[in-house]
């Protein structure tokens, strides 16, 4: 039994592998072969073992940055942050920084989902361009996260706007005016906003609250007027023996002078 036993572990333990040394500049070229072939998961391999035998050396910083990228190319997007961000930590003034910190804005964008599902990743994709466009303003990459910035910003309203049109149907009006409050508030600037307005006029409407009702309708003709949504609050409005009238005071006219 002791001898059986013994040869069973002795089957399931594999060897260790023999680590070998090898020059950085073999390491280095070895991995951007791989790169170059677009063999992307094996190179970021290569690059991390550049920083592992030989991290002080001035080819692991550039190894780095490299493994992260190369991660990235092989939509390894967790792999990706998680060495972009190493990069970061350890390099925060290096001329590579900001790539480093567009490839986490980058790696978040690409995993946003329908408007249906959580939005979650959409929320750390915001944050990350946000990031980029703050710290370097006048990089190239500012200015293609502000374009993707655009596209995480129109996600977030559209999911509030699901979940508002989901209340509103069930005649929850206050909570889905508070959800259509929270696309003016923050989301203004996206495709959403005159829909947000009109459903304002049809919620505020439905509670009784004729004067929000009346300034949504109002905000929504002077900011869209060819819009069908404008069309649809006026009806709205003219069924009840009323018409589009602002009232500066309310939240809805400073939300939007504000902006525009």
């Amino acid at each position: 039994m002791l001898l059986v036993v013994g040869l069973l572990a002795a089957c399931d333990s594999t060897p260790e592998e023999t680590y070998v040394e090898r020059p950085v500049e073999e390491l280095y070229a070895s991995a951007h072969d791989e790169m170059l072939e677009g063999n992307f998961a094996n190179a970021a391999r290569g690059f991390d073992e550049v920083e592992r035998q030989h991290p002080y050396s001035p080819w692991a910083t550039r190894a780095q940055v490299m493994a992260a990228f190369c991660y990235y190319q092989d939509n390894d997007y967790d792999q990706t942050v998680i060495a972009a961000r190493r990069f970061v930590e350890l390099h925060p003034g290096h001329e590579d920084t900001p790539y480093a910190y567009y490839l986490i804005a980058v790696s978040y964008y690409e995993q946003i989902s329908d408007v249906g599902r959580d939005q979650g990743t959409t929320v750390l994709a915001l944050d990350a361009l946000e990031d980029v466009g703050r710290r370097y303003p006048n990089s190239a990459y500012a200015k293609d996260s502000k374009l993707k910035l655009d596209l995480a910003r129109d996600h977030l309203a559209g999911k509030e706007m699901e979940i508002g049109r989901y209340y509103l149907i069930r005649g929850h009006y206050i909570a889905a005016a508070n959800r259509f409050r929270e696309v003016i508030e923050r989301y203004q600037t996206t495709s959403h906003s005159p829909e947000a307005l009109h459903r304002l006029t049809e919620a505020y409407l439905s509670l009784g609250i004729k004067r929000e009702a009346q300034t949504a309708a109002a905000v929504l003709g002077h900011n869209f007027p060819n819009s069908a949504w404008y069309r649809d609050s006026y009806a709205l409005l003219a069924g009840v023996n009323l018409e589009p009238e602002e009232d500066e005071g309310s939240w809805i006219s400073r939300a939007f002078n504000y902006v525009f």
